[in-house]
């Protein structure tokens, strides 16, 4: 049984076993609806919460339109559209970092915060896309500068200064704070998974092969993670209103 899906203007006929694109195709649906979802509530979100919301829409909206642009390569090549994806990441991700400081801004937090999540998550993704794509027989070199920037990221959200600022905030963005903070230790732990999975580098220079499509594992975490971020951020808004 086949599953006839658009790619590109044209019908494209994607096999039952092709989880691949499958995946790349429920991506694209997922975050869209979520897009839609959010955009359509900031309008009934208190004001002091309407940017957090109207990001989250943001996040999952650019996210779709990646998607979709990747199960279209994806169906053509059959190859992973490294490319797309981090294009997608260098977008999205800096604005899940913006979450923090807008859910911490109420409480102190100063734009110098802000930078520091900005540039070390384009720092961690721009090592990551080098040792994936530029140079992956140097995966493993470029795959520690990239863990280095996510490991400080999370020591700023759970021990650091977004964790300080939570702490000064209500209950609802200490809870809000910690929900978060466990999408970037837990959630964002699969990207590693799927770069040594992918790269020659492997874990410590040593291969690793688990028999795992690092596209499926990809999609799996952006789904869980973009638009968990954004239901968080909604439920936070609605506590705080």
């Amino acid at each position: 049984m086949n599953h006839l899906l658009f790619a590109e203007g044209s019908i494209r006929a994607i096999e039952s076993t092709n989880y691949v694109a499958f995946s790349f195709f429920v991506g694209t649906m997922a975050m869209m609806a979520a897009a839609v979802f959010f955009f359509f509530e900031v309008n009934n979100t208190s004001k002091e919460w309407r940017t957090s919301v109207l990001v989250s829409g943001l996040i999952t909206f650019i996210a779709a339109i990646h998607y979709y642009y990747m199960r279209g390569y994806n169906l053509e090549t059959g190859q992973s559209p490294v490319f797309f994806r981090y294009v997608d990441w260098l977008l999205t991700v800096p604005l899940m970092c913006v979450e923090f400081y807008l859910i911490t801004k109420k409480v102190g937090a100063k734009t110098g915060l802000l930078v520091k999540l900005i540039v070390t998550s384009v720092i961690m993704l721009v090592t990551g896309y080098i040792g994936e794509a530029v140079s992956p027989t140097n995966s493993a070199f470029w795959g520690t500068i990239s863990a280095i920037a996510y490991f400080y990221i999370v020591y700023l959200v759970w021990f650091g200064e977004v964790a300080k600022l939570a702490k000064t905030g209500s209950l609802a963005v200490m809870a809000a704070n910690k929900s978060l903070g466990w999408f970037v230790l837990v959630g964002w732990a699969i990207y590693p998974l799927g770069y040594i999975i992918g790269t020659p580098g492997g874990i410590f220079g040593i291969p690793v092969h688990l028999g795992l499509n690092m596209d499926v594992i990809y999609n799996i975490g952006d789904a869980i993670n973009k638009i968990g971020f954004g239901l968080v951020i909604y439920v936070l808004s609605r506590k705080e209103a």
